[in-house]
């Protein structure tokens, strides 16, 4: 869902259009209207919250250097969410000893995060986005991206599916998953809290509310 204020798709293209014919003056402005989109994406589909602006600078860099082979038959976003996501999942890759592994098998697991295991006088003080981030972090890397992009992003199913090049069927099945996955994770959290005192409020994205 788009947010009120975010430029016309229409706005865009002529930006990308003019981008593509050299103009660094129209890529500048694009990158502006993108960069907090980008870094944040970047945070919750690598689980690394040091690496998020570096990883969005690269992702810009690669913008840059292939805006030439933007077609216009999609929208500008969703190719830059491509361009995007196949980044992170290389710098993903990458992290893991540069090990083949197929992000569409759904026994791959998620690089494992330390801070999972923080002790409880830490976590009491953990902001609820860090808790956010350490959950998805926690996911498998197909289930993660997908509901990063659903539910952190808002894209819809259809642009998911176009992002991320498989079915329809697939991305719902992915978000189904990722969503239990979340919230089986987020009530580790809640576990924890209710030891420590009063539970906290639940988290802002959709994965972890009840439905």
């Amino acid at each position: 869902m788009a947010d009120d204020h975010d430029p016309s798709s229409e706005e865009l293209a002529r930006l990308a259009g003019t981008a593509i014919r050299g103009d660094t003056r129209a890529f500048t402005q694009l990158v502006e209207r993108h960069r907090d989109h980008v870094v944040a994406n970047c945070r919750y589909l690598s689980g690394s919250e040091t690496q998020a602006e570096d990883l969005a600078q690269e992702v810009f860099v690669k913008v840059y250097r292939n805006v030439h082979k933007f077609e216009g038959r999609s929208r500008f976003r969703t190719w830059l969410q491509r361009v995007k996501i196949n980044h992170c999942l290389s710098w993903i890759r990458r992290q893991r000893d540069e090990v083949h592994l197929d992000i569409d098998d759904p026994a791959v697991s998620a690089i494992p995060d330390r801070a999972l295991s923080t002790p409880a006088d830490k976590l009491e003080r953990m902001s609820e986005q860090d808790r956010i981030r350490r959950t998805l972090a926690s996911l498998p890397d197909n289930l993660r991206v997908a509901l990063t992009l659903c539910d952190v992003d808002e894209l819809s199913y259809a642009e998911i599916a176009e992002s991320l090049d498989i079915s329809l069927s697939a991305v719902k099945m992915r978000v189904k998953r990722a969503r239990e996955a979340f919230r089986k994770e987020w009530a580790r959290y809640d576990a924890i809290d209710e030891r420590m005192g009063p539970s906290r409020a639940g988290p802002a994205v959709r994965a972890g509310k009840a439905t």
